[in-house]
């Protein structure tokens, strides 16, 4: 009868986070978090405060109506990133084409994984004799594909809409994968006084991951030996999120500086969060980013965000923030931003240095000719 401690990795992958899919369908906390890191360096830089003034590719990820500011004929935006000592690897790349003056298409793809996994289930076998030959690697992977589609309404002084169509995919190995569908929708409005308004619906008819696990009848028998329960089929479901944001850009003199500063709130309601302001139905987490720059050319950028009370060993509670900052250049159509951040974890997680490209093109002049 095999009994392997060393099944531990493996158990709390299957069994943290996925396991909640096993009895119906329920709403766990932080289910498909892996959306919720955010893309593009200069976001991060500025906390992840961007649902007002986002209006690049990368606004099918923090507000598809922001996809109107794309005048380009095609926008191109990519980031890489590493958490953990390169264990953990975060890929972002998308795309979005501008139809007309009041419409804009774009799209996203999105993958958080930890590659090269040992899997230890079958080190020790039936002899009680340890084989490193059994040992073989998996990756557990999050992957997200984002469709969307914006359009502003002129004769609501142009108000602008948004809607994203997102397909979630999730493998654990060949131990278990999941298929998800989901809808974000988005608006933003710009008053006569230059403030920019937005608002973001994440999720919002919530969103679905069917969870199908096919553990082997020997990896079985290995969770039941070490005191873990075996996943069953099932449905998590993720709740819906809004995010809103106001946003103030102002001009220093004629001199082509300015400062610019955007305030967002978070609001969960997948229930209470170590948040500032939270309760049982909704938690609010507050998120704010500054920005000051010379025309388009630099831009530098600070914001603070995650801001929790943390209980010391006295049971003392202080206010814990996560500080950001980061710079863009701006050469033409070539845009390469940077930010030192610490994502996930303010107080335990190493910081992390995030570089992210962004580039407009124009129409291909074959493509014009031909029409």
């Amino acid at each position: 009868m095999r009994t392997n401690s060393a099944t531990v990795l493996l158990a709390l992958i299957l069994t943290t986070g996925i396991s909640h899919a096993q009895e119906g369908t329920i709403a766990p906390k932080y289910s498909n978090e892996f959306l919720a890191l955010g893309v593009g360096a200069d976001a991060l830089g500025l906390a992840n405060s961007m649902v007002a003034q986002t209006n690049s590719v990368n606004s099918v990820y923090w507000n598809p109506a922001g996809l109107i500011g794309v005048e380009n004929w095609l926008e191109v935006g990519a980031m890489h990133s590493e958490y953990f000592a390169g264990i953990a690897k975060y890929d972002y790349i998308g795309l979005a084409h501008s139809i007309d003056e009041s419409s804009s298409i774009g799209f996203s793809a999105i993958r958080f994984g930890v590659d090269d996994i040992p899997n230890t289930t079958q080190l020790i076998d039936n002899n009680g004799n340890i084989d490193y030959d059994n040992i073989t690697k998996f990756t557990a992977a999050d992957y997200g594909f984002l469709f969307s589609y914006a359009k502003k309404l002129e004769k609501l002084n142009d108000l602008r809409l948004g809607g994203t169509f997102k397909i979630i995919h999730r493998k654990v190995g060949d131990f278990a994968k999941s298929w998800g569908f989901g809808l974000d929708a988005g608006a933003q409005y710009k008053t006569k006084k230059d403030w920019h308004f937005g608002a973001t619906l994440r999720d919002v008819t919530s969103t679905f991951n069917a969870w199908i696990f096919t553990l082997d009848s020997e990896t079985q028998e290995v969770f039941l030996n070490t005191g873990n329960e075996i996943p069953e089929n099932g449905l998590e479901l993720t709740l819906p999120r809004l995010i809103i944001g106001a946003y103030k850009k102002f001009e220093i003199g004629s001199s082509g500086l300015y400062a610019s500063g955007e305030l967002d709130l978070d609001l969960t309601t997948d229930g209470k969060r170590n948040t500032i302001l939270k309760s049982s139905v909704v938690s609010m987490d507050p998120h704010l980013g500054i920005s000051f720059g010379f025309k388009e050319y630099v831009t530098l950028r600070a914001g603070i965000s995650n801001m929790q009370f943390v209980k010391d060993f006295d049971d003392s509670e202080s206010l814990n923030v996560q500080p950001n900052v980061g710079i863009g250049l701006n050469f033409k159509n070539f845009y390469l931003d940077y930010a030192f951040t610490d994502i996930g974890d303010a107080s335990i997680a190493l910081y992390s240095h995030i570089i992210s490209l962004r580039i407009k093109l124009d129409k291909p002049d074959n493509a014009t000719s031909s029409e």
